[in-house]
């Protein structure tokens, strides 16, 4: 695709779809796949400028794909259902918070926080509860990149513990899965599992096939050109580089390239991800209202312990997880990994998840500022419901909420807003 095309807007089909096109004007696509999904025949994803997987649709789309599109697409927006459970203004719906960790002192190790959530998905295999798990796992070249797997053994599980701070497509290709009368798990980023669980509510295959849908906390998804940014800082190129690690071999593990040669390069995690990473996050992360998983069972992330300023400390130590139940299955899906022996849990306040969190917690509260930004440039934004941004807004305060505004304001007006 030339840099000039855009995503529902391409030089092969003279009936581009609406839906892409306006989540194009307002670049607000998140890369999750799912209208390659529901369209496979017309939509691909492919890598874009500058770093990013999006749609490319070269035919016109099948009856109902546009429709279906419009429905679960994360770009344009997502419904968040509480159920019977509790549901917190900030953290979304959930059954029960804990702290843990993978009793396998080697996964726990290989994995990025704690191996919570590495553990649970050994427990669906040994149990025979699913035949396998679709997970995000890297990619053989560039090592820096992903691909999206099936791992139907635990030494699977172990290769692709770790943080994947790249981006990712999972939804496109599972159409295949739905009619192959396997019993599946599904591992995705929030928007991932926001997008399957929409479509699960009108296609009765999904929950057939995907019993279990498992996420984690995510601060947005970098552009392959910040990948690349981290391998210069390691003063190597991604062709020289056999195997990369964004994080884990440790908590909260350092970004690791390995060389054909066999040399080993490696930064921290504030280097990596603060310094770095965190600065080529597409725009969608950034007005985004469920960084935490809440259409997920399980969703697990960091339980970084804090100073005494409420800042988290990124000293090594052993992983910690926190493991938010969110739904009656997956609270009972953790009881069973923890009576198996796969997890251990302990209690957990959920009032120190915001200073656990901080970035998740403003980015909540920020929202609706970034929004209403959005609005007067008249740019797309998603249409959210059930996320409370009324009530994160008003915890923000007025003078947080007209910098967060004007900040948003300015960078549409310097085009600053990409990917």
């Amino acid at each position: 695709m030339s840099t000039s095309e855009t995503p529902g807007q391409t030089a092969e089909t003279e009936q581009p779809s609406p839906a892409l096109a306006r989540v194009s004007r307002g670049s607000l696509c998140a890369g999750c796949g799912g209208c390659a999904l529901l369209a496979p025949e017309a939509i691909t994803m492919r890598m874009t400028p500058p770093g990013y997987l999006r749609p490319h649709q070269s035919a016109p789309l099948p009856a109902g794909a546009e429709e279906g599109i419009t429905r679960i697409c994360p770009g344009l927006g997502q419904r968040v259902e509480a159920g019977s459970g509790r549901d917190d203004p900030l953290w979304g719906p959930y059954r029960t918070m804990h702290t843990g960790n993978a009793t396998d002192p080697d996964l726990r190790f290989r994995a990025s926080s704690g191996g919570a959530l590495s553990a649970i998905l050994v427990h669906l295999l040994e149990t025979g509860t699913v035949d396998g798990v679709v997970q995000t796992a890297a990619a053989a070249e560039p090592a820096h990149a992903n691909r999206t797997v099936i791992s139907e053994t635990v030494a699977d599980i172990h290769r692709a513990a770790g943080s994947r701070y790249a981006p990712s497509s999972p939804l496109a290709g599972l159409e295949a899965h739905l009619d192959g009368g396997r019993t599946l798990a599904f591992v995705g980023k929030p928007c991932d599992v926001a997008a399957l669980r929409a479509l699960a509510a009108e296609d009765p295959r999904v929950d057939r096939t995907f019993p279990v849908m498992l996420s984690f906390f995510c601060a947005g998804v970098p552009s392959e050109t910040g990948s690349d940014r981290v391998l210069e800082q390691l003063e190597t190129r991604a062709e020289d580089v056999v195997t990369f690690r964004y994080r884990g071999n440790g908590w909260p593990g350092r970004a690791m390239a390995v060389t054909a040669d066999g040399q080993e390069r490696s930064m921290s995690y504030h280097d990596s991800w603060g310094k770095i990473l965190s600065s080529h996050v597409q725009h969608r992360c950034k007005i985004c209202a469920d960084g935490t998983g809440k259409a997920a069972d399980i969703v697990c992330a960091d339980a970084w312990e804090t100073d005494d300023r409420g800042y988290p400390l990124f000293e090594e130590r052993p992983g910690i997880s926190l493991i938010v139940a969110r739904t009656e299955a997956g609270a009972r899906l953790l009881a069973a990994a923890e009576v198996a022996g796969h997890v251990e849990t302990h209690p957990f306040d959920p009032a120190a998840l915001a200073s656990m969190q901080p970035g998740q917690a403003g980015r909540q509260r920020a929202l609706l500022a970034r929004l209403t930004g959005l609005r007067l440039l008249g740019r797309p934004v998603p249409r959210y419901r059930g996320v409370h941004l009324l009530e994160n807004a008003r915890r923000c305060g007025l003078r947080q909420n007209v910098r967060n505004l004007l900040g948003i304001v300015r960078r549409g007006l310097t085009g600053r807003i990409r990917g």
